[in-house]
């Protein structure tokens, strides 16, 4: 007699159909959970691919150029034409710009590296700003400080034609100071700056800074034509520093501005 808990027995078919539903619901969640994960993987491959696109769309920022760096391999293009007891500790540097500029930097110091006085030759590459002023830096090429005035301290006549002299603004009167100066040539675009402390009377400076601008040679112009024109041109107009005299005359009191090409 069978007892009445006992339920009836499965037969081989039904167990092999409720093993097989068993398995088609595994295989379905497992489905759908990949499915689910692969929409997760994809949601946070659009979120990287957006973040990375972030920093190109921040308030339109350009992105870093590289500035002037030292070209340690360039040869000097310039030199002084005749040594003197400045010349010896002489250095000379050569930067160049991404865009084309070259600047030639040629430095003297005194005693405990003190500097002395500096001859920059800039050719201007696409990196120029016209509409920077032209005595801009000129402060910090002196030593100065960025936000140090300068004021106008007369001309002087050079081979290369007149050149515009600097000094620290409220100089005292028969006070010496190191006196900038600057030239810009437009064609070919060039400048010709720097400063010198050499001399102990400004008028002494000045001479100094004169005689340094007519001893100013070229090796080579590379392919630049013109450069060469401008140095064989100004060489016509060399003076000797031993018979220069007084080539420099000064601006009235109110030292007025200068106009024109310098």
């Amino acid at each position: 007699m069978q007892s009445p808990e006992a339920g009836p027995a499965l037969s081989p078919t039904q167990i092999h159909l409720t093993l097989a539903n068993f398995a088609d619901e595994v295989v379905g969640t497992l489905a759908h959970l990949l499915v689910y994960v692969g929409t997760l993987a994809l949601f946070a491959i659009f979120a990287l691919a957006g973040l990375r696109q972030l920093p190109d769309l921040r308030d339109d920022e350009p992105a870093e150029r590289p500035g002037w760096a030292e070209a340690s391999r360039s040869h000097p293009a310039f030199a002084l034409s005749r040594l003197d007891s400045l010349d010896k500790t002489a250095s000379y540097a050569i930067f160049r710009h991404p865009d084309g500029g070259r600047r030639d930097v040629m430095r003297w110091a005194g005693d405990a590296d003190k500097p002395v006085a500096e001859l920059e030759i800039y050719r201007e590459g696409n990196e120029f700003d016209v509409t920077r002023p032209a005595a801009a830096g000129l402060a910090v090429q002196m030593g100065l400080g960025a936000a140090n005035a300068l004021e106008q301290a007369g001309l002087i006549d050079t081979k290369f034609g007149p050149v515009a002299l600097f000094r620290p603004s409220e100089t005292k009167a028969g006070t010496p100071s190191c006196l900038g100066y600057l030239k810009r040539n437009e064609e070919p675009a060039l400048q010709i700056s720097g400063f010198s402390c050499q001399g102990d009377t400004m008028p002494a400076r000045r001479a100094a800074i004169a005689c340094m601008l007519n001893r100013l040679t070229l090796l080579t112009s590379g392919n630049e034509p013109k450069l060469a024109e401008l140095f064989a041109r100004a060489e016509l107009k060399r003076r000797s520093c031993d018979t220069q005299g007084p080539a420099d005359w000064l601006l009235g009191a109110a030292n007025a501005q200068l106009r024109g090409t310098l």
